[in-house]
């Protein structure tokens, strides 16, 4: 047991231990002490965090949207409208932190319209829903209008 706990690194045994060790590393630029294997693939999934959030927000953002659009059922209209501005919020302070966020907007708004389209289809399958995301794809349109206003 000890052997094998002594073959796994710092990384494997203790990620927040190795967090605080490569911080205090780079602070003091004890370059040639870090684990640069580990600490490559941390700084990669930072930005794949990013575009995760991004996607699963306009995902909920557009089938709030579509549900609030094309189903007929006032009682929930409240509800669609409130988690679409809570979302919008969240893209903001999202794009406000990673504005190279916008560079793929256009490209996962047309993925999250695909997933967002297939779960209320399924939902809903009495509903006609358009194939396609009926207004602008730009950024701001989405995040600021109000589209069941039109």
């Amino acid at each position: 047991m000890v052997t094998e706990l002594k073959k796994r690194s710092l990384y494997e045994q203790d990620f927040l231990l190795w967090s605080e060790d490569t911080a205090a590393k780079l602070k003091v630029r004890d370059f040639e002490h870090l684990d640069l294997e580990n600490l490559i693939e941390e700084v990669e999934s930072l930005g794949r965090s990013d575009r995760k959030e991004l996607f699963n927000r306009l995902v909920v953002i557009l089938e709030h949207l579509l549900k609030r659009l094309y189903v007929n059922s006032p009682d929930d209209y409240n509800g669609w409208e409130r988690t679409v501005r809570t979302q919008r919020t969240k893209l903001k302070f999202l794009l406000k932190d990673s504005p190279s966020l916008k560079s793929k907007w256009e490209e996962y708004l047309e993925d999250a319209w695909n997933v967002a389209l297939k779960t209320v289809q399924e939902d809903y399958p009495n509903i006609e829903f358009p194939d396609r995301f009926p207004y602008s794809t730009n950024v701001d349109p989405l995040l600021n209008k109000k589209y069941w206003e039109i």
